[in-house]
């Protein structure tokens, strides 16, 4: 079976041609520009995004030269906007996950004692990157005309008629009873959300209508939002099995099997996927600069490209005492801080271009090392091995020092679409090709594998060093 498969991302959308056992005949990739305010805003023009899927996707297919028998589409899971539900018409810019202008609509939940409640029922942290909080200030900043939802929802009405939203994308939004896997009237009243105008919830792997926009009329058999799509691909099929993927953001998760246990140290729990209406859950901890703090290197001279972080940083062994906080956006997991900005620490008149790369890759590599001991105390047992996927897995030196600071193995998805990947998985599996998660993945190798090169005693030094700073960065934004 052949599947277009598409991982709509923040900044691009990826399209591929994946036959039944994960060749890829056909590859497109179209940018996607992010529009960021001073003021917290985080946009992108839903036409240039619903644009991108339609040329790549297209594009795509003419380079495989074959027909596709499913379509299956990732999204970026907490990217909202309104539109015209007869004409599908946005009606607002898409507010990207990445967006904090709804911190004042979390200040209010929150006095209003909500909090505790919904990280109960939802499993969520109250935070503007999930989508309700968005939602609320959307509805009064912008809009109260049309329906408003995910990206995928409105994606998805535009490509088969149908208002639908996948299991894990319903998860990443305040508003899912995580247990029952249905909209919790309550959680919808406390954001001013109507239940009923909410998309129906479905299966990841699913025959939800038709399509047309790629040429010849398609069933679209498989959805998922993104990192849950990498952790199925990455066949972290067992309760403990933990993978991270490191894009504009680094994101870790970590299987939890057919029990939604709620995180006792600051990550949150979400359906991983849904198949045969029985969900798998997960633990997610997120690190919102990871990539972006490449980007953001290059923009102020520090690197002349993401080819030259390891030509850089790889030149020094250590930081020189400097410490880097990825915290351009908010703090994430664990400390869920959205006023904490990017720090860098220790810095002396000894300090080289060198130490602050290699202060950026510390930062980034401490943050999911964080993680990852927190999932292993929700889960009982420590995490033994990290899959990872993502562009920043080309950085041998970013990897080599993830496996220190962990403390694990680290093995390297072979594929650089690992999110594409999963969702053809997923439309294998919904079209009826195989019946098993294994068949729909198939085998595979790690690209490359990293161990630990220093004590967990060092490592533990290293990370109380990068937490202090951290804990600081939040302190200086009040919390």
């Amino acid at each position: 079976m052949n599947v277009l498969a598409i991982d709509q991302g923040t900044s691009a959308t990826k399209a591929l041609v994946v036959t039944s056992d994960g060749t890829v005949l056909g590859e497109a990739e179209v940018p996607v520009p992010v529009i960021a305010g001073e003021d917290g805003s985080v946009e992108i023009d839903p036409e240039v995004l619903w644009r991108s899927v339609v040329d790549a996707g297209t594009e795509a297919i003419a380079r495989a030269g074959v027909t596709v028998e499913a379509v299956g589409l990732a999204n970026q899971g907490e990217t909202v906007l309104a539109w015209d539900a007869a004409t599908t018409k946005p009606l607002t810019p898409a507010i990207v996950w990445q967006d904090r202008r709804a911190a004042s609509v979390c200040e209010r939940v929150a006095a209003d004692g909500h909090a505790d409640w919904l990280a109960q029922v939802t499993g969520l942290v109250l935070d503007p990157y999930f989508v309700a909080p968005k939602l609320t200030w959307l509805r009064e900043n912008m809009t109260r005309a049309g329906t408003a939802g995910t990206t995928d929802a409105w994606m998805l009405q535009r490509l088969t008629g149908a208002f639908v939203t996948d299991a894990a994308t319903a998860s990443r939004s305040l508003l899912l009873d995580l247990d029952k896997c249905q909209w919790s009237p309550d959680a919808c009243a406390i954001f001013d959300l109507d239940p009923a105008s909410m998309p129906e919830i479905v299966d990841c792997a699913a025959v939800i209508g038709e399509t047309s926009a790629f040429g010849a009329s398609v069933p679209v058999a498989g959805l998922a939002v993104d990192q849950q799509a990498a952790l199925f691909a990455e066949s972290c099929f067992t309760p403990g099995d933990a993978k991270c993927t490191y894009g504009t953001g680094a994101f870790l998760l970590a299987n939890l099997g057919a029990t939604a246990h709620r995180s006792r140290n600051g990550l949150v729990s979400c359906v991983a996927w849904r198949l045969h209406n029985a969900p798998t859950y997960c633990l997610d901890g997120q690190v919102f600069t990871a990539g972006a703090a490449l980007t953001w290197l290059e923009s102020v001279g520090l690197l002349d490209g993401p080819e030259d972080l390891d030509r850089l940083a790889g030149t020094e062994t250590t930081s020189g005492g400097v410490s880097f906080v990825p915290a351009f956006t908010g703090l994430g997991a664990p400390f869920w801080s959205t006023g904490a900005r990017a720090a860098f620490t220790g810095l002396s008149i000894a300090t080289t271009r060198a130490h602050l790369a290699r202060a950026v890759v510390e930062g980034i590599a401490a943050q999911v090392a964080w993680l990852a001991r927190a999932a292993g105390s929700d889960l009982g047992k420590s995490v033994t091995r990290l899959r990872v996927d993502g562009g920043l897995t080309r950085s041998r030196t970013l990897l080599q020092v993830q496996a220190d600071l962990a403390q694990v193995p680290v093995e390297v998805y072979p594929s650089p679409h690992a999110t594409a990947l999963g969702v053809a998985a997923f439309a294998r599996l919904g079209a009826g090709a195989v019946t098993r998660p294994e068949d729909a993945v198939g085998v595979w190798s790690p690209l490359m594998h990293f161990e630990p090169s220093i004590t967990a005693a060092e490592a533990d030094e290293r990370l109380a060093v990068w937490r202090a700073a951290a804990e600081a960065t939040v302190r200086l934004a009040g919390g």
